[in-house]
């Protein structure tokens, strides 16, 4: 709020970026990247067929649903994406919902360097409120607030908070455009980690992370990561780590699974990877939690708990 003052505020959601370019009846889908996935998703492609615009570049984000309208997992979404074969039957199994933010072009004249307050009006005066993204406009603190809580209520990973003067910027944030998520801990024990490149040469850098299991009673990954460390924390696990090895190879120092980290993370998701069945997203560590035992750190229980709630 110091930052943009009034600004934009917009669900921030977890699915697949889609851009919908219409000329007439013709209407073509591309993704974050401009590949095209037309035949994929005709679900996104009859939305654009239907808009009063004559010529138009439209932005959004396409979300598998549950039946009570919360979103399915990004992976599921995903099963969408670049399939060409028996299109109709995933259609019935994996239906989406397109959510439209930013109008880039509109009948002749390139939107890009309009204002936001300006390029949104334009969107809204098209787009069926059902297919509109969530949004309020203020500057108010407690209004905000709200607005998070009920983003993350529904299932969504927060919000976007957008500047009413700012240009469109391609694959950007900046200055003008913030994610705003509810970061998520949990205290997981270090299983193993990995030497490090770069400025991080010569350290034990990315943590490999695990939560007990007690059917399996031992120890099961969720990820790595090196987001968040400071160099004081490399140089300390670096030595603490290596009094705890247990084996290695080129890159990785196994140990014994003694020193417990909080863990911030924006969700779970789904991984075949690993032998839960669930990986951190964007994780980062966020200190050492020396007061913890490792039987004191969180159970792979706990971390399906939070899975299911994000599933409800």
């Amino acid at each position: 709020l110091k930052r943009l003052g009034e600004a934009g505020w917009e669900y921030k959601m977890d699915g697949a970026r889609v851009q919908i370019h219409k000329g007439g009846d013709e209407v073509r889908v591309f993704t974050r990247h401009l590949k095209e996935v037309t035949k994929s998703v005709p679900e996104v492609v009859e939305l654009g067929r239907h808009l009063p615009f004559r010529e138009a570049i439209l932005e959004g984000e396409a979300l598998a649903l549950r039946q009570d309208g919360r979103p399915q997992p990004f992976q599921v979404t995903m099963r969408r994406f670049g399939r060409v074969k028996e299109v109709e039957k995933m259609r019935r199994e994996v239906p989406l919902t397109p959510y439209l933010f930013d109008l880039l072009y509109l009948d002749g004249e390139s939107l890009i360097q309009v204002p936001y307050r300006e390029r949104f009006r334009a969107l809204s005066d098209g787009v069926p409120s059902e297919n509109l993204i969530s949004r309020i406009v203020t500057a108010d603190k407690k209004k905000v607030e709200e607005f998070l809580r009920r983003s993350i209520s529904a299932g969504h990973e927060g919000l976007m908070a957008k500047g009413l003067d700012s240009p469109y910027v391609a694959g950007h944030r900046g200055f003008h455009w913030l994610k705003i998520k509810r970061a998520q801990t949990l205290d997981l024990v270090i299983l193993a980690a990995e030497w490090g490149h770069g400025r991080r040469r010569g350290y034990l850098s990315n943590l490999h992370l695990g939560a007990w299991d007690p059917k399996a009673e031992r120890f099961v990954m969720l990820g790595k990561t090196f987001k968040g460390l400071t160099d004081e924390m490399l140089r300390y696990q670096t030595k603490r780590l290596l009094e705890l090895e247990t084996g290695r190879d080129e890159w990785t120092v196994y140990v014994r699974p003694e020193l417990v980290v909080e863990v911030a993370f924006s969700d779970l998701q789904e991984s075949p990877r690993y032998p839960a069945g669930i990986a951190l997203r964007f994780a980062r560590i966020k200190g050492y939690r020396p007061d913890k035992s490792p039987q004191e750190a969180d159970t792979i229980e706990r971390v399906r708990e939070i899975f299911e709630a994000q599933r409800r």
